[in-house]
């Protein structure tokens, strides 16, 4: 039988998670209605009541009660949550999962939703949804929906949202229901074929896809990750699951966003995860030639005078400086040196992307000399090994290049094994 878990305050949101219950078991699913409401009595009777919530997180609800720090409280909240709906997936009970909430609501859902595996059904209906929903949705594949008006009461305009909230998660734990039971449980990176993760962006498509063509041509399955900061700390939170065979960071864009105060960041540990768990890694350059900021009227004062271009109307960029470059070169080698696993660095020489190609307008010989000469400063002595390309990172021969240089990689591992 399909299951989904209903997550959520049953003190402030009880009579909204009865009705989105009501339409669930009319659908002909099984619901699970775990509470993870505070201080005021639940309006609903739950499956999982807050004091089991509260005890999974290792505290008790008076004690949450007693200290009086909503922060904390919710904190705590969402610690149970999580481990609850951890627990109901073990125990196949867990098809898919929907919560309905504020701030604070959607801040203890998706936390609980984050930990759960990709695939399994995840929707949040939130007055936050509109906004930036980075904090909430993070790498996981949360499906997140604008309440439009605060959820507070069914009326006109809450009920055919929330009514479309569930026929959506219904019809989605019935499929992951059903492809469970034909194919049996699975773990990401488990196929027939190994995983190899590839980081791209639009100005270094053409190089990356005729990496990941041959990638594929030679039996592996490529999952292709967008450098828009998002992307990165994907590739490298599954990097650091150990799912990949190997992994083809062609394109680090995001390092130069988090240099520069870019918008796109991924963090100041973008390039860690692969090395730390020791998988072997092809990496280049792409895209350090340039920052990415919001609209153009939205750019930085300091960025104004630098070399901009309109990417969209939603990204403008600038051109990285031979300082910035340098900078940048140093930082990519000392993420490399720290690699325990096989690490070979291929070396575009003519350009980091369309825009840096011979000819574009972010063609720098003496930028992206820089980068070239910090990065080899850098690594002298390291296990890193440098190859240099007398290319561009888009030439179809270099992405080739790429690919076969990891593929012997990671059949010297095997081999070596």
């Amino acid at each position: 039988m399909t299951s989904v878990v209903l997550v959520g305050t049953l003190d402030t949101k009880g009579v909204e998670y009865g009705w989105l219950r009501e339409r669930l078991l009319r659908a002909g699913v099984e619901v699970v209605l775990v509470d993870t409401g505070i201080m005021d009595e639940a309006r609903v009777p739950a499956d999982v009541p807050r004091e089991a919530v509260a005890r999974a997180a290792g505290t008790e609800l008076a004690d949450l009660r007693a200290a009086a720090d909503r922060g904390a409280a919710v904190t705590a909240m969402a610690a149970g949550a999580e481990a609850t709906l951890l627990r109901l997936h073990a125990e196949g009970r867990l098809h898919g999962v929907l919560a309905i909430g504020g701030s604070g609501g959607t801040s203890i859902a998706t936390r609980a939703m984050r930990a759960l595996p990709l695939g399994v059904p995840k929707v949040m209906v939130s007055s936050m949804a509109s906004g930036d929903v980075a904090p909430y949705v993070g790498s996981s594949d949360i499906s997140m929906m604008y309440s439009v008006v605060d959820i507070a009461g069914i009326n006109s305009v809450s009920a055919p949202v929330l009514a479309n909230a569930a026929a959506a998660v219904a019809a989605m734990a019935g499929g992951f229901a059903r492809a469970s039971r034909e194919r049996g449980p699975t773990r990401l990176g488990a196929g027939s074929r190994p995983l190899i993760a590839a980081s791209m962006a639009g100005v270094t498509t053409i190089g990356v896809d005729a990496a990941r063509e041959r990638l594929t041509e030679l039996g592996y399955e490529v999952l292709v990750f967008h450098v828009s900061g998002t992307g990165g700390r994907t590739l490298e939170k599954l990097a650091g699951q150990g799912i990949f065979a190997g992994v083809l960071d062609l394109t680090l864009s995001e390092l130069a966003d988090d240099l520069c105060g870019g918008i796109l960041t991924a963090g100041p540990d973008r390039l860690s995860a692969t090395g730390r768990a020791g998988v072997p890694q092809v990496v280049s350059l792409g895209a350090l030639d340039m920052v990415k900021f919001g609209p153009l009227e939205s750019l930085p004062e300091r960025a104004r005078y630098r070399r901009v271009r309109v990417h969209n109307p939603s990204i403008t960029v600038i051109r990285t400086t031979a300082a910035e470059c340098a900078e940048l070169g140093r930082r990519v080698a000392a993420k490399l040196r720290a690699a325990t696993g096989p690490t070979a660095v291929c070396v575009p020489l003519r350009g980091l992307s369309t825009l840096g190609a011979p000819g574009g307008p972010y063609h720098d010989p003496r930028a992206d000399g820089a980068l070239f000469s910090a990065l080899r400063e850098g690594l002298r002595g390291s296990a890193a090994r440098l190859y240099d390309h007398d290319t561009h990172i888009n030439d179809p021969a270099f992405g080739r290049d790429a690919a076969d240089r990891l593929h012997a990689m990671i059949g010297a591992e095997r081999a070596a094994a």
